[in-house]
């Protein structure tokens, strides 16, 4: 049984929560100003660790705390003999609190600092990033405006402190606009922002420093989420039996392929089997039973016509997989009805969400998993795609708490969110911008589900190596051209560790 404190799952906590661990490193005693120069030192380790022949940095400094980390950076950088630029985008007597102690410290270790004007050139090797923190809640404005796309438009690699600047720390909107980062170095207690939504187009390598706090060792604050991690996997899966047989790994249904559409059922099917699953059996339209035993003779494919033509096959099935390429007639109706009247788990995908959303809005199950993209999300939550995308994680627990089951967001940082709280997988990659990819989630998950008999961790190990064999895919002949049918091969590699 896999627990949220399980070495394979890192937490993830709001810009709230890392404040108050913060206050509370404080309380126990530790010094304000001593953090702030634990968190920048942990940041001149990381430059130079990524960045070990620059030779010059230009650092621009806010007005907050995130600023202070600039400072001391700054002069971290200038004792050790490196040129540093220094702007800062408040003069600096107007600084207050540790931004100005860590300001003052700067300028007495030699660095030179000017104020931020729109024609301020960036000169240094490296840029850093230390403008806004993770308590941004509005668009950015003002002058910080002109910095960050100062920033975006040099050559210059660059280093975010804490948090791209203009990035939202729990939802991973951009507030307007953000800076592009090759690497961000984070403290305290990894971001949940940083993972899903927009992020990973911002936050370049992500370096997590803790500044020794054990954020786990305060049992009140709950993490907001977790990350999934590659070591779940072995943890999750281990040899089967000696003695294990078709029949202890579950037969999976999937009711997909309306005429005209049999792709889908065909994607799912084959990556149920791939993915472990005893039996896989197919109901589809009639004309699509052939090329689906010529593409993979151990499906065992059914044609069907209705409603009556499936009922046996829903009898003798551990779980089913409904929606991927049904359509919304008929025939995709009678598919969705019969799922929904069987007592087996469901995995609804596909048209199988638009028929939720259009015939069964009101409609909740503890043993489903739903894995809308953000429009499918937005159909069944009443609202837009883009309210869905602002705030991902607040539109996948919505959607949780509201059709209960399992929630499994897609989309860049996939969201899954059930009663054990919300997962983040961050592994996956824009070569999955293809058809097909959600009908092989889909199946993965029925035989995942058919094996463990947990519906909630088998979704966090079938979309972890969904994610992960598309990574291996891209890796292996690159991102272009990265199609759906290609991940079974890769996945089968990642479950028998």
């Amino acid at each position: 049984m896999i627990t949220p404190t399980s070495a394979a799952l890192r937490p993830l906590y709001t810009a709230a929560q890392v404040r108050e661990l913060d206050q509370r490193t404080i309380a126990a005693g530790m010094e304000g100003f001593a953090l702030m120069q634990r968190a920048a030192s942990s940041a001149w380790h990381s430059f130079r660790a990524h960045w070990p022949q620059a030779r010059s940095m230009t650092v621009l400094c806010g007005s907050g705390n995130n600023g202070g980390d600039g400072h001391v950076l700054a002069a971290l950088a200038m004792q050790s003999g490196m040129k540093v630029q220094r702007i800062s985008l408040k003069p600096l007597d107007a600084l207050t609190g540790d931004a100005a102690r860590a300001a003052e410290l700067a300028t007495a270790a030699g660095v030179g600092c000017t104020t931020w004007m729109p024609e301020s050139v960036l000169e240094g090797d490296v840029i850093v990033d230390a403008l806004l923190g993770t308590g941004l809640r509005d668009a950015v404005r003002g002058d910080y405006v002109g910095a960050i796309e100062c920033i975006n438009a040099g050559s210059q690699p660059v280093l975010s402190i804490d948090i791209p600047s203009g990035l939202a720390a729990d939802s991973g909107a951009v507030l307007g606009l953000a800076v592009h980062a090759d690497c961000t170095v984070t403290f305290i207690g990894d971001k949940l922002g940083l993972y899903t939504g927009e992020a990973p187009a911002y936050t370049g390598e992500i370096d997590f420093r803790p500044l020794g706090v054990k954020a786990l060792g305060y049992t009140d604050i709950i993490p907001s989420a977790w990350r999934l991690e590659e070591a779940l996997l072995p943890e999750a899966l281990p040899p089967r039996r000696r003695t294990a047989h078709k029949g202890d790994m579950g037969h999976v249904l999937v009711m997909a392929g309306a005429p005209g559409f049999g792709g889908a059922g065909l994607l799912a099917s084959e990556a149920a089997l791939r993915l472990g699953a005893g039996k896989v059996s197919l109901a589809t339209a009639a004309e699509h039973v052939a090329p689906a035993l010529v593409r993979c003779p151990e499906t065992m494919a059914r044609g069907v016509r209705g409603a009556a033509d499936v009922e046996a096959l829903i009898a003798q099935a551990d779980v089913l997989v409904v929606g991927p390429g049904i359509g919304q007639d008929a025939w995709g109706q009678a598919m969705m009805q019969s799922a929904l009247a069987a007592k087996a788990p469901l995995v609804v995908d596909a048209d199988g969400l638009n028929l939720l959303a259009s015939r069964w809005p009101n409609l909740r199950r503890d043993d489903w998993v739903l894995t809308p993209h953000p429009g499918e999300a937005a159909r069944l939550l009443g609202c837009s795609t883009h309210a869905v995308q602002a705030d991902r994680p607040a539109a996948a627990r919505a959607l949780q708490q509201q059709r209960g089951g399992i929630v499994v967001l897609k989309g860049s940082g996939t969201l899954i969110a059930g009663p054990q709280g919300l997962m983040v997988c961050p592994f996956g990659n824009p070569g999955m911008a293809s058809g097909g990819m959600g009908d092989v989630l889909s199946g993965m998950l029925g035989a995942l589900i058919a094996q463990r008999h947990d519906i909630e961790q088998a979704t966090w190990l079938g979309t972890l190596t969904h994610a992960l064999a598309a990574d291996r895919g891209a890796k292996a002949r690159g991102e272009r051209g990265l199609l759906a049918s290609d991940l079974a091969f890769y996945a089968r590699e990642l479950i028998n560790p």
